[in-house]
C-alpha cells in the first residue's frame, strides 16, 4: 500500500515551493515597480528642487515632518521645539541657495600636453554676468581622480575673479580637468545647488623619451632600403641581364650589350625593401614585475616610435590588445599617454604571431618587455616572425647594469634606464 505524501499548501504537483512563492510574489512586484515608475513621473518636473537636497537633507525633512506630526498629536512640547528648529534650518538653507547665477566662466590650459614631471598650469576666471551683484560661491573642479575648490567672492557687475592653478604631472597619464561647477551650500550641507559651466579637457602628460639621433644602429639607417632575394623588373639595385620579353619597359634595355650580341637585353634588380621599424610593447601585467619597469618599457618605445619617424622611416606600435598611431609624433605619444598594463590572456607571442600576419613590410622588430618574460617567450615570440626580420629585445629592468646576450638569432638587450638606450643599440651589431 502506498503512502500518499501530503502536498505543500499553495504549491501544485511537482512544482518547488520556492517556484510557487516566485509566481505569487511576481505581481506584487510588478505592482509595487509600476508605482515607483508614476512616483519618478510625477516627481520629474520637481528635479532641479530634489536634486539640490542632500542625503541629509532628506533625513532633515522625513526628521521635522515626523517631530510637527507627533509633537502636535500628542501635544509633546519638547517635539515641537525640536520641529521648529529643523524647519528654521530648513528655511535658512533656502536662503543660502537662493539666486540665479549669471557667471561667465573660462577654463584655459597652458599646455594640453606636457612630459611627466614637467609643470602643468591652468587658470580660472570668473566673471559676473549680471547687472547685479553676486553673493560668494565655491567653484569646484575635477582634476583627475581628485577635487579643487576655489571660494569665490561676492562679486559686482562686471567684476571678475581670476585662480591659477597647477596639475600634478608626476606619473604618465592623461587627466581629465574639468568641467568646472559652481556650488552653493548652507553650512550645514542641507541643500547644495551645483551648476556646470564648462566641458571637460584632457591633459596630456607623455612619457620621458631619449633622443636617439646618432645612436642608429645600421640596420636603422638605410638610406636605399634593404636588398631581398626577390626579383623585380624597376628597382635600384642591379642583378642582371636577361632576354627581352614583350611588354617589357624600353628603358631597361641595357643597349651595349645588346649591340654585342644583337639581342635585345634588359637589365634585372633585386627588389629593396625600405626599412620599417615594428615596436611590440607588451602590456601584460604579468610581464613586469613593478610600475617602474613598465614606464622605463613606455619610454623606451617612445625612444625608438619617435626616432623613426624623426628619420621619416615607416613605423608601427603594437600592444596586446592593438595598434597604436605611429604616423605623427604627437599622436604617438598622446596614445601613449593612455597605454597601461592589464591582466589578459594575449601574451608576447600572441603579439607576435599578429605582427607576423599583418606587418608585412617590416624589417626591424623590437620587442619591449619586463623582467619577468623569460627567453623561452622571447625565442617563441622571435619564431613567429618571417625569417628575413631582424629582432631584436629591449629588456627594462630599473637599476640593472647595461648588458647585451643572444638567444639563437634574437639579440636582448638589458637596460636599467632610459639614458642606457642610446648606448644599447650602438651594442647591437658587436
Amino acid at each position: 500500500m502506498n503512502a500518499s505524501r501530503p502536498r505543500s499548501r499553495g504549491a501544485t504537483a511537482g512544482t518547488p515551493p520556492s517556484t510557487a512563492l516566485a509566481g505569487l510574489l511576481r505581481p506584487l512586484r510588478d505592482v509595487v515597480a509600476r508605482a515607483l515608475a508614476g512616483v519618478g513621473r510625477a516627481l520629474a518636473p520637481l528635479e532641479p528642487v530634489t536634486s539640490a537636497v542632500s542625503p541629509l537633507g532628506w533625513a532633515t525633512v522625513v526628521a521635522t515632518v515626523a517631530a510637527w506630526w507627533a509633537g502636535l498629536r500628542y501635544s509633546w512640547l519638547e517635539l515641537v521645539v525640536v520641529a521648529i528648529l529643523l524647519t528654521v534650518a530648513l528655511l535658512a538653507a533656502v536662503v543660502f541657495v537662493l539666486g540665479r547665477f549669471r557667471y561667465a566662466v573660462v577654463l584655459d590650459l597652458a599646455q594640453r600636453r606636457v612630459t611627466v614631471g614637467d609643470r602643468a598650469v591652468g587658470r580660472l576666471d570668473v566673471k559676473n554676468d549680471s547687472s547685479r551683484p553676486l553673493l560668494p560661491s565655491v567653484m569646484e573642479l575635477p582634476v583627475g581622480q581628485g577635487m579643487a575648490t576655489f571660494p569665490v567672492p561676492r562679486l559686482r557687475p562686471g567684476a571678475n575673479h581670476e585662480e591659477i592653478f597647477t596639475v600634478p604631472t608626476h606619473r604618465r597619464s592623461v587627466i581629465s580637468v574639468g568641467p568646472v561647477r559652481s556650488v552653493r551650500a548652507d553650512p550645514l550641507a542641507l541643500l547644495r545647488r551645483e551648476v556646470v559651466w564648462t566641458e571637460p579637457e584632457e591633459l596630456f602628460v607623455h612619457p620621458r623619451v631619449k633622443n636617439l639621433s646618432g645612436s642608429s644602429t645600421g640596420f636603422l639607417k638605410d638610406l636605399e632600403g634593404r636588398v631581398t632575394t626577390d626579383i623585380s623588373n624597376s628597382d635600384v639595385s642591379f642583378h642582371a641581364l636577361r632576354d627581352y620579353v614583350p611588354g617589357d619597359d624600353r628603358r631597361h634595355i641595357h643597349w651595349k650589350t645588346t649591340a654585342r650580341t644583337g639581342q635585345l637585353m634588359v637589365r634585372q634588380f633585386e627588389e629593396t625593401r625600405r626599412s620599417h621599424l615594428a615596436v611590440l610593447l607588451s602590456t601584460r601585467a604579468e610581464d613586469y614585475a613593478n610600475d617602474d619597469e613598465f614606464e622605463l618599457a613606455v619610454s623606451a618605445c617612445g625612444s625608438l616610435g619617435l626616432q623613426a619617424i624623426k628619420e621619416d622611416r615607416g613605423v608601427t606600435v603594437l600592444v596586446n590588445d592593438g595598434n597604436l598611431r605611429g604616423d605623427h609624433r604627437t599622436r604617438l605619444l598622446d596614445d601613449l599617454a593612455r597605454v597601461e598594463t592589464r591582466s589578459q590572456r594575449a601574451s608576447l607571442v600572441d603579439v607576435a604571431r599578429v605582427a607576423g600576419l599583418t606587418i608585412t613590410d617590416a624589417s626591424v622588430v623590437a620587442f619591449i618587455v619586463g623582467s619577468r618574460v623569460t627567453p623561452t617567450e622571447l625565442r617563441a615570440a622571435s619564431a613567429r616572425l618571417p625569417q628575413d626580420v631582424r629582432v631584436m629585445a629591449i629588456q627594462c629592468v630599473p637599476g640593472a647594469s647595461l648588458s647585451r646576450h643572444a638567444i639563437a638569432e634574437l639579440v636582448v638587450l638589458t637596460i636599467g634606464e632610459l639614458g642606457e638606450l642610446p648606448l644599447a643599440l650602438r651594442r647591437l651589431n658587436d
